[in-house]
């Protein structure tokens, strides 16, 4: 494992040696600088993961010294240290972005405990960043339907807004990603996103956990919690299958979205908070209003953009490229060689209308992936009802429908035979030439 690495600025030899002694005997790897320019120059030429800096130097003193380090390095944690204790300063260099402020004469324990600290919150910091890299990465609408062009436009243009958007479509067709993606393509991407799901929390629970609760609010409550609207401050607030909220917190989100105000439950204090509204449903809303299911005022409150997110059915032209997509996604994440799958499996996929949506077509693949013991995907390992078999009442011909259900029973037979074409062309009771002309025709691939 390598060694974290500290730089140790400070005018007193005294001081740097010390303080070099100490983190060296824990296992930390040192440089050291007498002046902030010499700082600036080792910094620049080398990686440290930490600085202690003194805020009295001559020449750049330490305040301008950690302005220039944030300059070249915004995420290097650095403690300011001083001889002389000054409040003003220390609230300066926070401001800046100091980690922490300490004052000499230095505690060994509070030397350790603030490098400690320090260097795990750098570490934590740029795992998050890899993690929120690679969830980006995989945060992307699979397809180039005309459909999918279309929500793409009407992301990219309510994303750059401030406005809430209302996201409607079917369970599973991907809702949640929209939401997402709308997050990160948002002036808010490096503020938080958080979610609730309406449906799924209890209804004498949702207020605590938008509006948080205070301690002894009520039986449970052990200490303060803050809700979701107040830890999405300044970010995104997902408010998911909100058709499923009662009336009693839709009255009090409702409140909330026009003041930008709440309070804690059991608590008297407002709270203020800046969090960028999006909902989703899967229910009509429209409906739901002429019920009196959902209030009027809130609907139009939410549905200031609306974005209609397209079944899977009404874009067919997009499964090949899910499919591939998901085929690499889980061959990456079971550490397996992608499969293959063939045009008549493809055509399986394309035939079904998958009612689940996107949601149920990931299922079906992360199930091939795992059960499917050879490289190709064939139409026997398609195990979902339905999508082995064309849908022969679509076809607009009779032509079409019997050349449909042939090229399928072909294939059926062939597959029940390990695809031996001289005993499939008997059992079907025809000749093995003529076999062979109707693969062709019907463009079956053999194994």
């Amino acid at each position: 494992m390598i060694e974290p690495v500290v730089l140790i600025v400070d005018d007193e030899e005294g001081i740097r040696e010390s303080l070099s002694d100490i983190l060296q005997d824990d296992g930390y790897g040192i440089l050291t600088s007498g002046s902030g320019e010499e700082a600036i120059k080792a910094l620049r030429a080398q990686n440290p993961d930490l600085v202690f800096l003194d805020i009295w130097l001559p020449g750049m003193d330490g305040i301008q010294t950690l302005k220039e380090i944030k300059e070249i390095n915004p995420d290097l944690p650095v403690i300011m240290i001083s001889g002389h204790g000054n409040i003003e300063l220390a609230v300066k260099a926070t401001k800046m972005g100091a980690y922490d402020f300490l004052e000499k004469p230095l505690s060994l324990d509070r030397i350790l405990l603030a490098t400690k600290r320090a260097i795990e919150r750098k570490t934590l910091e740029m795992e998050n960043r890899v993690l929120k890299q690679n969830l980006k990465k995989q945060q992307r609408l699979v397809g180039d339907s005309q459909k999918m062009n279309q929500l793409q436009e009407q992301m990219d243009m309510a994303a750059k807004s401030n406005s809430r958007v209302l996201i409607l479509g079917e369970s599973g067709s991907g809702k949640e990603l929209v939401a997402h993606i709308l997050h990160e393509k948002s002036s808010r991407a490096e503020k938080p996103f958080v979610e609730v799901n309406c449906a799924a929390i209890p209804q004498e629970l949702i207020e605590s956990e938008l509006f948080g609760h205070e301690k002894g609010s009520f039986t449970g409550a052990f200490e303060r919690k803050k809700g979701k609207f107040e830890l999405a401050d300044e970010g995104t607030l997902f408010l998911d299958e909100v058709g499923d909220m009662s009336l009693t917190t839709q009255s009090k989100v409702l409140r909330v979205i026009e003041t930008q105000e709440f309070q804690r439950v059991g608590g008297s204090k407002n709270i203020k908070v800046d969090v960028r509204i999006i909902a989703a449903t899967n229910k009509d809303l429209f409906e739901e209003v002429k019920k009196s299911t959902f209030r009027e005022d809130l609907f139009y409150r939410l549905h200031v953009i609306p974005i209609i997110v397209p079944p899977l059915r009404e874009r067919k032209e997009d499964i090949p490229e899910l499919v591939e997509y998901f085929l690499g996604y889980f061959a990456t994440e079971y550490g397996q060689k992608p499969k293959k799958i063939t045009p008549e499996a493809l055509k399986a996929f394309e035939s079904y209308d998958w009612p689940g949506n996107i949601r149920e077509l990931r299922n079906v693949i992360e199930r091939l992936v795992i059960m499917t013991q050879s490289d190709v995907i064939t139409p026997k390992n398609i195990i979902i009802e339905g999508a082995s078999r064309s849908d022969y009442f679509s076809f607009k011909t009779l032509k079409e429908a019997r050349e449909s259900f042939e090229k399928d029973f072909i294939i059926k037979k062939l597959e029940e035979n390990n695809w031996n074409i001289s005993k499939t062309a008997e059992i079907l009771n025809i000749e093995r030439s003529n076999l062979h002309r109707k693969i062709k025709a019907y463009d079956i691939k053999t194994p």
